[in-house]
């Protein structure tokens, strides 16, 4: 771990961003790192059969400012996961985690992700495999339960026995996963939120840390479980509008006040896409998708998005596609006015 990352006075899982798949790729880890130096992020979920036959660098390769940063695995075979943990490790991950909490049917096929909540001693063997050859934690991401069922002695037992194997930490999507019936979006939406169930958790195992996911979208909300809880995980808001990030550090960290304006941080990302570019071909759209947040409510801002998203400026230089993107319309097209400059700070 980076030990430039480790001055706050409180732990990285007290606040971080979701594994979220299509979403939380390096570019996207590396962007969300400029907005915030202390929260933890997390990878995308790779899968034992993607490392075990696949190719392990462009699943595993990652920027070393992106630190801290979790590489979530999904697979049920203790040996499997065992030497994708060993693997994690040695590309420098601060922590292996475990997915029991995906609902989807492909991810079921593969006999992982939430349908594991059902089998909570094969979790336990799995988990046991990796911290037996791991030194970083090893964490479990799950749901509360698994289809209509509302039975607390469920999680309560699950984590019980996997907390037996080893793991310490446990975040919870305080949601039941439907195995059947819902797609992965609807399942992120449809079951209620039952964050009462987390608590119990956290009071029952008060020497575990306990993190919640889920719903959460505002640091009142973050505030308020902070009350109750060991950490906050925040889903799809920290990617849909980013610029929330860069005031994690001083509300829920303890850092000074940041002198980012998201002027200075879309210039980075910039210079970013054009290292990329020359060095792995990126092309920059590639890596400008996970930023089109980044203005959310501003002026201008519709503008500025419908540039960055523009395919037929991919032959430009980055730099140039940030004038065009700052620059106003003509009157003749419509002329909504360019993006005002952001001179504050987060605040």
């Amino acid at each position: 771990m980076n030990p430039g990352l480790l001055s706050a006075p409180f732990p990285p899982h007290r606040l971080s961003v979701a594994p979220m798949m299509d979403w939380t790729d390096r570019h996207c880890r590396y962007f969300h790192r400029l907005l915030s130096r202390h929260a933890l992020l997390y990878t995308e979920m790779v899968t034992t059969g993607a490392l075990v036959h696949g190719d392990v660098a462009r699943h595993l390769r990652f920027n070393a400012q992106e630190h801290p940063v979790a590489l979530q695995l999904g697979g049920s075979e203790p040996a499997d996961l065992a030497h994708c943990a060993k693997l994690g490790e040695a590309w420098g991950y601060d922590e292996i985690n475990l997915n029991c909490g995906c609902p989807s049917e492909r991810v079921q096929r593969g006999a992982f992700g939430a349908c594991l909540m059902a089998e909570p001693q094969l979790v336990a063997d799995c988990v046991k495999a990796m911290v037996d050859v791991v030194e970083v934690p090893v964490t479990v991401k799950h749901r509360i339960g698994i289809d209509k069922g509302e039975s607390y002695a469920f999680v309560r037992d699950f984590v019980g026995t996997v907390s037996e194997a080893g793991c310490q930490m446990f975040i919870v999507h305080a949601r039941n996963a439907w195995l059947k019936g819902l797609s992965p979006k609807e399942n992120r939406e449809v079951p209620p939120l039952r964050y009462e169930l987390v608590h119990r958790l956290k009071q029952e195992f008060p020497q575990l840390t306990i993190v919640i996911n889920g719903g959460i979208t505002t640091g009142e909300q973050v505030a308020a479980q902070l009350c109750e809880l060991d950490g906050v995980m925040v889903g799809r808001e920290a990617y849909h509008n980013p610029w929330w990030l860069a005031s994690w550090d001083e509300d829920f960290f303890g850092a000074a006040p940041g002198a980012q304006t998201r002027e200075s941080v879309e210039l980075q990302m910039v210079d970013y896409m054009a290292s990329q570019a020359a060095e792995q071909g990126t092309p920059w759209p590639a890596i400008a998708r996970h930023m089109l947040g980044l203005r959310h409510g501003l002026a201008g801002s519709r503008r500025w998005r419908q540039v960055w998203s523009d395919h037929t400026l991919k032959t430009l230089h980055p730099r140039e596609v940030m004038a065009l993107a700052h620059a106003p319309l003509p009157a003749s097209q419509g002329g909504e006015p360019a993006c005002q400059p952001d001179v504050t700070a987060h605040a």
